[in-house]
């Protein structure tokens, strides 16, 4: 076998497990659309199918009309937006301070991040729910996002620190000797180049805030305030005795899920490129 075709066989070889590896990626997603357009007592048949025979809508417009979804999908949009904004504002000041000033402490102050993301969320789960009750801010928008801000911040200023030690100070120098101030070089020649850093932290923050799940369980106890995580939860807790009705459940997770898939594919790249430049950076 020539060189040449050895590399072709090589690469056609590892097509074909990048094919593998992404139809076992996409089989629970697609198993989950495909349940959720089929009646529950086909879901329960000791014959799985494995694509909709006779499908129906019906497990939406049970969903959609028949539950607290509309409630809870405010809930998780304002949140969501809370956090995101928030976190951008904190980490890009934290990540310009750490990466364009030298100050004592400075170490000190990037070894605490890494040391924050090592404490387990469910050590911190008592302090957060007297924090939150003795401010009363339990079942509020202001509360959880307080919540998920404090988690989400240390990574997200560990990614923007690589993007901003990214871009050479010199660049901001040299529009400064040209007659700009530091206010307007900033603006002008490094915030345009730091935007790709800023959306894959924006989007790094809405999965997180999106998904999260035992946070929000703590902060959020009323009936009334919950995430889409948690009003997913309702569908197994009210069919605790007359058993689980799949069909809603997968689509109540439809609902849920395949948005944020379609969001991702669509900013995966800038996010890939964040993670990559602020593990690597500075």
């Amino acid at each position: 076998m020539s060189p040449r075709q050895s590399r072709t066989l090589t690469r056609w070889t590892f097509s074909a497990l990048a094919l593998v590896c992404a139809a076992a990626w996409a089989f629970p997603v697609y198993w989950m659309v495909s349940s959720s357009l089929m009646s529950n007592a086909r879901l329960r048949s000791a014959t799985p199918s494995f694509w909709p025979v006779n499908p129906t809508l019906s497990n939406y417009a049970a969903v959609v009309e028949g539950s607290s979804f509309t409630s809870a999908l405010r809930m998780s949009l304002l949140v969501t937006g809370v956090t995101v904004v928030a976190v951008i504002a904190f980490a890009f000041l934290a990540a310009l301070a750490v990466s364009r000033f030298r100050f004592r402490g400075r170490t000190s102050f990037v070894l605490t991040i890494l040391l924050v993301q090592m404490l387990p969320a469910e050590g911190l789960f008592i302090a957060q729910y007297k924090m939150l009750s003795g401010a009363q801010l339990l079942n509020s928008v202001l509360g959880i996002s307080v919540l998920y801000t404090a988690a989400i911040v240390p990574f997200t200023i560990w990614m923007l620190r690589g993007f901003v030690a990214g871009v050479p100070i010199e660049l901001e120098e040299a529009a400064m000797v040209d007659g700009l101030s530091r206010v307007q070089a900033f603006l002008r020649i490094t915030f345009p180049l730091l935007a790709p850093g800023l959306v894959a932290s924006g989007v790094y923050a809405f999965l997180q805030a999106w998904n999260e799940f035992t946070i929000a369980l703590v902060a959020l106890p009323a009936e009334s305030a919950k995430t889409l995580p948690l009003w997913l939860r309702s569908f197994l807790s009210a069919s605790a005795n007359r058993g689980v009705d799949w069909g809603e459940v997968m689509a109540a997770s439809a609902l849920i899920a395949v948005p944020v898939i379609v969001f991702f594919l669509f900013v995966q790249g800038r996010m890939t490129s964040g993670l990559v430049s602020g593990a690597v950076k500075g």
